[in-house]
């Protein structure tokens, strides 16, 4: 029996603020040794007393609005409690009943078409800390024990709330990597789930035969857009049995196994209730004037969707390169520089998407530290679409220009090219080199012995290698005729 999958996700994203949420700790946390960025406020010391982070407000606004989301003008702080080693003052500090944006929406591509997905609301709220297990079995003279590392406590974090309105896992990835991508591009936070600064929680149920929702599993511990896919895809099955075999879906939350490939049950799933929220005594309310509202407004980018809209309208370019090419801000500022400096749009489109992208790839960089700026590719595009230079060429002087710190003159002549095409004498000498040198071949062509033309075409291929691609092949054949007496 087919059951409809309803999904909505809840994703955090650690923001790049220099300090912490509530205090002045810095951020900064990986590879520092355990508790060192912590102060008496991250540490729960009685007595003193949270300040909000403006610049936490402020990149929370901003991706409310990428989200196309309603800022609110008055919002506030609630405690959610809950006891764990990880929270040194047993609640967490977050935005419940009034959160700072409300009510938008993201565009994903579900089988091919556009799909809306809605967003419920985006608030803040911060970070707990670590747990560390420092030995394989966790057990201390005879009992099971975990360290804690309070450095990451109190980094600032915004949650983004959907619908339930995807309906495939294919659909929760795409929109996790759209809206990694609009962080991205907001200069709001990195989004790498590897180091947890995106951390992803889905809800999954399979609809009743009325059309109700289902029961609700949370699943957790999801750290790579594969494991967000495949978590989804077990759970459907495992659902999917559950009923099928006449028994009913626990509403509970499970972890996800990713060397095993399964979901394990965790706990059974709070509710709202049960982590008693009341209003945080300690912090004034955030208020935010239309004068601010309309600063953040003004502040925004280009987003990824934009920027694909132009670059369809602008380069005429297909979806796949326009996807690729806007995948991060950095490189799509890199294509458009290369196009700027001269280079056709589509012949510099094919040159970033393979051969910039190879090369990165190879030398684990980015496209910020690339050392061939738009403009020597520019050139490079230019030579090659000219034919003064073949793409064989121009892809071994991409990868010197790439690794070593030269000129574009230096690496012609260390790839063995010159710097134009190669015509008239220069071209004669090295076909009558290669003539005299292959003296017997040439006798049998001369003689005409070489009756389907292998002769012939070895000598051309020896002169087109000898000639690095830059002659015309036209010209090239009617010197060799010429010489060979045909």
């Amino acid at each position: 029996m087919a059951r409809p999958i309803v999904i909505g996700l809840e994703v955090h994203l650690q923001l790049n603020t220099k300090t912490k949420l509530f205090c002045s700790c810095s951020t900064d946390y990986i590879g520092k040794r355990p508790n060192t960025n912590v102060c008496p406020i991250c540490l729960a010391v009685p007595g003193n007393l949270p300040l909000i982070n403006d610049a936490a407000v402020a990149r929370a606004s901003r991706m409310g609005l990428g989200l196309r989301c309603t800022i609110q003008n008055y919002s506030n702080f609630h405690r959610k409690n809950y006891f764990y080693a990880d929270l040194a003052k047993a609640y967490q500090i977050t935005q419940y009943e009034l959160p700072i944006a409300t009510r938008g929406w993201l565009d994903i591509e579900s089988d091919g078409k556009p799909k809306r997905i809605r967003i419920h609301h985006l608030h803040l709220e911060e970070d707990a800390g670590k747990l560390v297990h420092p030995t394989t079995d966790g057990r201390l003279h005879g009992a099971a024990y975990s360290l804690v590392d309070y450095n990451r406590g109190g980094v600032p974090l915004t949650e983004v709330v959907s619908e339930p309105d995807m309906s495939s896992p294919a659909e929760a990835r795409d929109y996790v990597t759209r809206l990694r991508q609009l962080a991205r591009y907001l200069e709001i936070s990195d989004g790498e789930m590897e180091s947890g600064s995106l951390r992803v929680d889905a809800n999954i149920s399979l609809s009743n035969p009325d059309g109700s929702f289902g029961t609700r599993v949370e699943i957790k511990n999801m750290n790579s857009f594969r494991s967000i896919e495949h978590a989804l895809e077990y759970e459907i099955v495992r659902q999917n049995k559950v009923l099928d075999a006449g028994d009913r879906i626990i509403q509970e939350t499970r972890l996800w196994d990713d060397a095993g490939g399964v979901t394990r049950s965790m706990r059974n799933k709070e509710t709202a209730s049960d982590y008693r929220y009341y209003p945080e005594m300690d912090l004034a309310p955030i208020i935010l004037d239309d004068s601010e509202i309309d600063g953040y407004k003004a502040s925004m980018p280009e987003l990824p969707w934009e920027k694909r809209g132009r670059f369809a309208a602008s380069f005429g370019l297909s979806a796949e390169e326009i996807a690729i090419l806007t995948e991060q801000k950095e490189l799509a500022a890199y294509y458009e520089e290369t196009v700027e400096a001269g280079a056709p749009p589509a012949r510099a489109a094919n040159w970033v998407r393979m051969e910039v992208l190879r090369v990165l790839n190879e030398l684990g960089g980015d496209i910020t530290t690339f050392r061939v700026k738009p403009a020597s590719l520019a050139e490079l595009v230019l030579k090659v679409d000219a034919k003064d230079i073949s793409s064989t060429v121009g892809k071994e002087i991409l990868d010197l220009l790439a690794r070593e710190d030269i000129s574009f003159t230096e690496a012609l002549k260390r790839v063995g090219a010159s710097a134009g095409r190669l015509t008239g004498g220069a071209l004669s000498e090295i076909i009558g080199r290669i003539v005299s040198e292959q003296a017997e071949v040439a006798d049998i062509i001369k003689s005409g012995q070489d009756k389907k033309g292998g002769k012939l075409k070895f000598l051309s291929g020896l002169v087109m290698k000898e000639a690095r691609g830059q002659a015309d092949p036209k010209e090239a054949s009617d010197i060799l005729a010429k010489l060979l007496g045909l």
